[in-house]
């Protein structure tokens, strides 16, 4: 009995990545692969694409597009979320929707009608099989830890399984990691070994890869080694004309083939994955049990993928401002788009890739929510509403030009603050979080030179930056109240400063709103040799492109303490930001002023604090410090400012903040 081949590859890049990006993935990666399997006409191979790349491939490189439609006879096309959403993050109608859309374009260009779906970044969950059902999908590819983690050894994994929700039915896939570690990696001899211990009865012969197209001339080092040094001409001429392995598509093994069996998956994505949207302190200690129990590490499970959310508050907030949006069922072409567009997976979770921590990616997402925003609203409006599911209610305060949203259960901060002409968000930044592999980074271990070609699972973290890592308790936005008795520019950067007072992270209580205010308050403390009332209250007017803050302190405290009020502001490129006119902030530093002017010079545009009184203000580059496919990433997130008077039991700090 032959061994049957299942071979195909994934190729998305996140929404409106850069364009050289995408074109080096073109220039490596998509076009010599699809050149290569030219010659082999009887290599059949199964494809997906994320419809917008697709799309961007249409438009901007009419060699490759016309050279996939010439293979289309050799190539099964997969579908697909049209935007590469997680397919069970967003809305049941969303979904349907984005899996039509490239079931059209399929169609249209390729003359196929789909059976298969890739599932992004193969999250399974249940509840998607019903729409699943209605756009026509047959069978949906998942790795094979979903099975191995729950009981089936990797032997019995040869074929295709069953499952069903709801008398729903539909077939699974499972991908081989052996496979998918393997290729291109392992030289073709080795490949081919493990392709052949798949061989079995009719059915359970299958050899199932379905990978990264980038890790075919993008991935470290894979360029030379897959086409320079001709690994992937060796693959098809080795696999072609080995006797004991058949070349089949997924449609064809699934129309000639039984399912294995009837089987029931949990709701799960790759090992890897499940590791990663751990919490810092989760994920080491699971690596410590995987270690400890050896072969029973495979029912250790991790978390989920919706874990991305709980761990990262900037994800749950792009993910929860996207189903907001979606409730309001626009019947607009327009908004439609955009709010797909916004769905796009990658900035919702951090894994090798940076996802969360990019914030261009972060930009992307909000382009397309202002732009969603932009067509719903253009009058003055407060709207009250719970966007991200915490039970309580979020303020959404917009004019023309301006939309602000305040968190009251946040310190009453602005959590969003949308230039709606620019499609920018300028509170787009994110909090400095612990990360597991941020230890290996402390011990800044130096890369020794090798020419081995590794899967980017295994690669060692690296850095020959100086990097600083610093961890926030607060969300990193703006507003902040805080109160010290020691503060200072190097533990205001570094988030160490003693904080006395409950109001930075606390729940703040709705006073008053109109179309253009909003006003709020916290009944808190000063914590010292004991607990001193104290009350704060915040005043915001909006009108046009100028905001208003009022913000008053009574405390039973009697001494001098430090008041700060933090913001943190977004822009697209620091090296594009001038400080009162001279100074680029790359680096701390601190001033003593009534006013606060940055120039943007990437949006073209003023912002402007003026304060009723002399202050001293700090200000630093906020950066992160993530994992990479290259090793670390050390990036500016955006510019912090601490806004800083002494008090003495009460105070009224009013100061305004204008845009030209």
């Amino acid at each position: 009995m032959k061994t049957k081949l299942l071979f195909g590859i994934h190729c998305h890049q996140p929404i409106d990545n850069f364009d050289k990006v995408i074109f080096e993935a073109i220039e490596k990666s998509y076009k010599p692969f699809f050149k290569v399997l030219e010659n082999y006409p009887s290599f059949k191979i199964s494809v997906h694409f994320s419809g917008w790349l697709l799309e961007f491939i249409k438009n901007r490189d009419k060699e490759l597009f016309t050279l996939m439609q010439k293979l289309s006879s050799q190539i099964e096309f997969f579908t697909g979320g049209y935007y590469e959403p997680i397919l069970a993050s967003i809305p049941s109608k969303d979904r349907v929707g984005q899996i039509k859309k490239l079931n059209n374009f399929i169609q249209k260009y390729f003359n196929q009608t789909p059976k298969g779906l890739w599932l992004t970044e193969r999250v399974w969950d249940n509840s998607i099989i019903s729409d699943l059902k209605k756009c026509g999908i047959e069978y949906v590819i998942v790795d094979d830890y979903h099975f191995i983690a729950n009981g089936y050894k990797k032997e019995e994994l040869k074929g295709y399984f069953v499952t069903e929700e709801g008398g729903e039915e539909i077939s699974l896939f499972p991908i081989s990691q052996d496979l998918r570690y393997a290729i291109p990696f392992f030289e073709n001899r080795e490949v081919n070994k493990i392709i052949k211990n798949f061989n079995g009865e009719s059915g359970k012969n299958g050899a199932i890869i379905f990978d990264d197209g980038e890790k075919f001339g993008i991935w470290p080092k894979t360029y030379e080694r897959v086409y320079r040094e001709e690994w992937l001409k060796e693959f098809f001429e080795t696999t072609i004309n080995d006797r004991d392995i058949e070349i089949n598509t997924f449609n064809e093994f699934y129309q000639k083939e039984k399912p294995i069996s009837l089987a029931y998956l949990p709701t799960l994505s790759y090992a890897e994955m499940g590791e990663w949207s751990l919490k810092a302190e989760d994920r080491t200690l699971l690596e410590k049990l995987k270690y400890q129990i050896g072969e029973g590490s495979r029912f250790l499970k991790g978390g989920i993928w919706k874990n991305f959310l709980t761990k990262y508050q900037e994800s749950n907030w792009i993910n929860k401002r996207t189903i907001e949006l979606s409730k309001k069922e626009l019947r607009k072409k327009a908004y439609r788009e955009a709010l797909y567009k916004s769905q796009c997976n990658d900035t919702l979770w951090h894994g090798i890739f940076g996802g969360i921590y990019l914030p261009n990616l972060r930009d992307n997402a909000y382009r397309y929510i202002i732009e969603c925003e932009n067509l719903l609203y253009n009058k003055p409006n407060c709207e009250e509403i719970d966007i991200d599911f915490d039970f309580y209610n979020e303020y959404k305060l917009s004019s023309e030009e301006l939309l602000l949203i305040l968190s009251l259960k946040n310190g009453g901060q602005i959590i969003e603050f949308d230039l709606k002409k620019s499609l920018f968000n300028l509170q787009n930044t994110i909090t400095r979080y612990r990360e597991a592999y941020h230890s290996k980074i402390e011990k800044r271990f130096k890369k020794e030179s090798s020419d081995e070609v590794q899967t980017i699972h295994n690669s060692t973290l690296t850095t020959e930056e100086e990097i600083e890592l610093y961890y926030d308790w607060y969300l990193k936005k703006s507003l902040i109240d805080h109160i010290s008795n020691s503060i200072n520019l190097e533990n205001f950067e570094n988030c160490s400063f003693k904080e006395v007072g409950d109001f930075a992270n606390q729940t703040f209580e709705f006073l008053l709103k109109g179309d253009n205010f909003i006003e709020f308050k916290r009944e808190g403390g000063i914590y010292l040799d004991k607990k001193y009332n104290t009350k704060i209250d915040k005043r915001v007017f909006l009108e046009n492109e100028k905001i208003e803050f009022e913000i008053s302190l009574k405390t039973e405290y009697q001494k001098k303490l430090s008041y700060i009020n933090e913001w943190n502001l977004h822009f697209a490129n620091i090296e594009n930001i001038k400080i009162n006119n001279s100074i680029t902030p790359i680096k701390a530093f601190s001033l003593k002023s009534n006013k606060l002017t940055i120039e943007d010079n990437y949006l073209n545009r003023t912002f402007e604090f003026n304060f009723d009184k002399e202050i001293e203000i700090f200000i630093y580059p906020l950066k992160t410090v993530s994992q990479s496919e290259k090793g670390v990433d050390y990036t500016t997130q955006g510019i912090s400012f601490g806004f800083i008077f002494q008090f003495e039991r009460e105070f009224n700090f009013n100061f305004k903040f204008e845009i030209r």
